[in-house]
């Protein structure tokens, strides 16, 4: 009696760590399906791919420019701020070209080395800005990702997923998949030497 209570004890633990095993390479799985379909394409579409060295030329702030807070924004979070624009020196090729935060920074406003997220202070918008470009003349040189292909002229200071990044963001997802594949695993190893013992 209760030999069959303890074997269906043992049955009743592994169906649960099969499931548990089972559960984790499926959540795995949509995790990986989720960062191939949002961060992936953000990696492999951007362009500017080489890093190398800029010197900064200038930095000026330019008058107040409109800027919506997304795309399809209403007008009312369409907000004003000064527009910085640094130029720089790129060592690769010797040209003078225009530095932009990320490639998010160039699609939302062409004519900004920098776009602030949007903040109700005008005050704490305009002393950030002129921060970042007290930051830009101190630091004269430093890296930066060009297109090596030419398509685009300007630069731009941080990859909003550099291959660091997108090698993190994989790294949750393969340590999940590979737990559960090492619980499944353990479970047939356990129902196997289980059988084995009772044949023997």
């Amino acid at each position: 009696m209760l030999g069959k209570k303890l074997v269906t004890a043992q049955k009743r633990g592994e169906t649960r760590a099969l499931c548990l095993g089972l559960g984790m390479v499926a959540c795995s799985m949509m995790m990986y399906f989720f960062i191939g379909i949002t961060i992936v394409p953000f990696y492999t579409n951007s362009v500017w791919t080489t890093e190398t060295m800029c010197k900064v030329l200038k930095a000026n702030i330019k008058d107040k420019v409109f800027c919506p807070n997304s795309e399809g924004s209403e007008a009312e979070e369409i907000f004003p701020y000064p527009c910085l624009q640094v130029w720089v020196n790129l060592t690769a090729s010797g040209q003078e070209v225009m530095l932009y935060q990320t490639e998010d920074t160039l699609e939302r406003n062409p004519k900004c080395s920098y776009v602030p997220d949007k903040l109700e202070n005008s005050k704490e918008v305009k002393a950030q800005i002129e921060t970042i470009a007290s930051n830009f003349k101190k630091y004269q040189t430093f890296p930066c990702y060009y297109d090596p292909g030419g398509t685009q002229t300007n630069v731009i200071l941080s990859r909003l997923y550099p291959s660091k990044g997108l090698l993190f963001a994989f790294l949750w997802p393969t340590l999940m998949f590979t737990g559960g594949c090492l619980i499944i695993v353990l479970v047939k190893i356990s129902q196997y030497v289980s059988v084995l013992s009772a044949w023997q």
